[in-house]
């Protein structure tokens, strides 16, 4: 397997089957970004923010997909498997990982910080645990430090011309004590410091 991030934004996702295994994968497409349509002539629950197809599953229900969800019983599951890979989609099935190409991992989100855990649809349930481990590990600091590493990072190559020196500053605001000073101080009293070194940097 080889981990990836991918944008899905603005981009047609499919997901088969409306019982919950099928909106938690649709409701995760729609946070990503992507347009979703889910395939299911009864769901058995809301669907927020997808287009609901009422039919029984059709292969030209995959139209303009990038990826494609087989969240249906294991029968509809093994043909959108098919048609999916026939058509040169990324396909996940939830009845059968083996038979797609995606893994669907365990995912911790702090802001623009992502976190994803996978045994390769070995255990999901250890993939769950390991999860829950870092949610609390990872906390809301997280996404300030993050925040804060993004908006400050055009102003250190502003600032330092040198590129081992710049790198060098980067790799200090990316270190732990930042952390603990974030949490301790907060995001503001953190970026007057940072920006103090920067700007230290001008005549340096």
């Amino acid at each position: 397997m080889l981990p990836l991030l991918l944008d899905l934004t603005g981009k047609r996702v499919v997901v088969v089957g409306g019982g919950p295994v099928g909106r938690r994968k649709a409701a995760a497409a729609v946070a990503a970004g992507a347009v979703v349509a889910v395939v299911d002539p009864h769901p058995t629950g809301e669907l927020v923010g997808v287009a609901h197809v009422a039919e029984a599953y059709r292969p030209e229900h995959l139209a303009g997909a990038r990826l494609a969800f087989a969240a249906a019983t294991p029968e509809v599951n093994a043909a959108v498997v098919a048609d999916a890979t026939l058509r040169g989609i990324w396909v996940n099935s939830a009845t059968d990982p083996a038979a797609g190409d995606v893994a669907v991992p365990a995912v911790v989100r702090r802001g623009w910080l992502t976190v994803a855990v996978s045994t390769g649809g070995a255990a999901p349930a250890l993939a769950r645990r390991v999860r829950e481990k870092l949610e609390a590990e990872f906390d809301a600091a997280f996404a300030e430090w993050v925040r804060l590493l993004d908006e400050l990072r055009p102003r250190v190559l502003e600032a330092v011309p040198d590129p081992a020196r710049r790198r060098a500053l980067l790799d200090a605001f990316a270190d732990w004590p930042w952390l603990a000073r974030l949490r301790a101080e907060g995001a503001a009293a953190v970026r007057a410091a940072m920006l103090s070194q920067i700007e230290g940097e001008w005549g340096a």
